[in-house]
């Protein structure tokens, strides 16, 4: 089976959710016109990800002012079964294709924010959603962390999906979690644009014999709504200039990295590759050693089917 995909590099509109999902309107439009099966959005692309911010912490003592932007960037995040939700499900409805966004996700009984991946489908809805399991450093002051039912997956139309976010796919196990449901489309939206971060995916799509779709925002500090300038003073001009790549199960790359510039990045896969390339690799088969390895998740869910599969 072939299909194409499509990755957004863009930029939201910084700390509001309701001109973010505007500007996603207009750019799933065009990932449709051009055909594609899948759209991709960068990590925490509602309502933005906070470079530079430091939200008032340190160690022992947290400001009055940091705590008010928490607040604001709260109100700016997304809820499940908020409008702003509704209003993806539609449109994945109405342009046939299928949504994987990076959102900033907040909990409303509890007032937590988590770093969040939602997988949608044009007939069935929301199929679920992953949330970090590890923020990295200071990500930690705002997000909370998830355990091992968010380690999801889906078994859809188009292939079974699964990924991580940003630097949980450094974690070897977090990544074997992926693998052992059959992943063959892997999707790692990031905020990591260094070219470490290619080899990286190249590493991924060669270990998990699997498609990698690795999507990143383009952003630049004159993006920041003036209120913010002073936040990332320490932050260079060019804060995320992207690095979107696309790669197959050999590890060869089929689009990307592309750095500069906010693009649509599209590439067609053939899912058929992924049965060649595990003739003399597969992860979770003949390459496994379970004789010697026994690998077990807590409470990570089975591999969820899409409805009329």
């Amino acid at each position: 089976m072939k299909l194409k995909v499509g990755l957004v590099q863009d930029s939201p509109v910084f700390f509001d959710k309701e001109r973010t999902l505007d500007k996603m309107e207009a750019l799933i439009k065009n990932g449709a016109a051009k055909a594609c099966n899948l759209l991709v959005f960068p990590e925490s692309f509602v309502p933005g990800y906070p470079r530079g911010f430091l939200f008032g912490a340190r160690v022992g003592s947290r400001t009055a002012e940091g705590k008010a932007l928490y607040a604001k960037y709260y109100k700016n995040s997304m809820s499940l079964d908020g409008k702003e939700m509704t209003k993806l499900l539609s449109l994945a409805k109405e342009h046939n294709l299928y949504l994987v966004a990076g959102i900033t996700e907040k909990q409303e009984q509890h007032n937590s924010l988590y770093c969040s991946m939602v997988y949608i489908s044009p007939t069935d809805g929301l199929l679920g959603v992953h949330r970090k399991i590890k923020p990295t450093g200071t990500e930690r002051v705002i997000w909370a962390e998830a355990a091992g039912e968010s380690l999801v997956s889906f078994d859809t139309k188009i292939g079974k999906l699964g990924g991580l976010i940003c630097w949980e796919n450094y974690m070897p196990l977090a990544r074997m979690s992926m693998f052992k449901k059959g992943v063959e489309i892997y999707i790692a939206p990031t905020a990591d644009s260094r070219e470490e971060w290619t080899a990286t995916m190249k590493h991924i799509a060669l270990e998990g014999r699997c498609f990698v779709l690795g999507c990143n925002q383009h952003f630049t500090k004159s993006m920041y709504p003036e209120e913010y300038q002073a936040l990332a003073q320490g932050e260079p001009e060019d804060m995320c200039p992207g690095g979107s790549i696309i790669v197959s199960p050999f590890g060869k790359v089929l689009a990307g990295p592309l750095f500069g510039k906010a693009d649509l990045l599209t590439a067609v896969l053939d899912l058929d590759e992924i049965v060649h390339s595990k003739m003399d690799f597969d992860v979770n088969g003949h390459y496994s050693r379970k004789d010697i390895f026994d690998f077990k998740v807590n409470n990570q869910p089975e591999i969820q089917k899409e409805k009329n599969l």
